[in-house]
């Protein structure tokens, strides 16, 4: 009878253990049966705008503005690459902007990348544009002695190979030194333009801009 009686407690007990155990997550609504929907991420952040909407602005057109004017400008509508070149080909620098202006501007004015590079031809507030529009920068000589006439001694300095060993003479007749290249012009080469250079010493004769060769 005892031993009765303990068979049946311990049957008691295994069915209060089995009925409190914990359910397996069937991933369902314990009351509906349905499946119960993953809640979605709260605050989801909005669509970040594209990286060319972030870095597009718009160039205003700056021609005929003082160059620290249009500086100021275009940095104002976000375009902080800027440059800046003689557009009478004499390879002058604008140390103080303020004293020039500009003739033309390259990418023209309209909507850009902000990281695009801004550059001003320009001239001296008292001088006028090119006609024949901007002279731009030199190009490097080849084999051939391009035609320098007219140009800035600087500027044919520029455009022949490093190594030249180049010569300048004043051939107004009054023998000055030629200090400042950018304020002379050439009047001739030795060798002329259209003669071969191949690493052969060069000779320009030059005067000062505004005089007669």
């Amino acid at each position: 009878m005892r031993i009765t009686c303990t068979s049946a407690v311990a049957a008691l007990l295994l069915a209060a253990l089995t009925a409190c155990g914990p359910t397996a997550d069937t991933g369902t609504d314990t009351e509906s049966g349905t499946p119960t929907p993953k809640a979605s991420a709260a605050g989801e952040a909005a669509e970040e705008p594209s990286a060319d909407a972030k870095s597009s602005g718009t160039l205003p057109d700056m021609v005929g503005k003082g160059l620290q004017s249009a500086q100021d400008e275009a940095q104002a509508a976000g375009f902080h690459l800027l440059t800046s070149h003689d557009a009478l080909g004499r390879g002058r620098n604008q140390i103080l902007d303020r004293g020039w202006k500009v003739c033309s501007q390259t990418p023209e004015p309209g909507t850009h990348a902000t990281d695009t590079e801004v550059d001003f031809g320009t001239v001296k507030l008292e001088e006028s544009c090119p006609e024949g529009g901007d002279q731009g920068e030199p190009e490097e000589a080849g084999s051939t002695m391009p035609d320098f006439t007219g140009k800035s001694v600087k500027v044919a300095r520029q455009a022949l190979d490093g190594s030249t060993g180049i010569t300048v003479d004043d051939v107004s007749g009054q023998d000055r030194m030629v200090l400042v290249e950018s304020n002379w012009q050439v009047c001739s080469t030795a060798p002329a333009a259209g003669e071969r250079l191949d690493g052969q010493p060069v000779t320009i004769g030059a005067v000062k801009f505004g005089e007669s060769c």
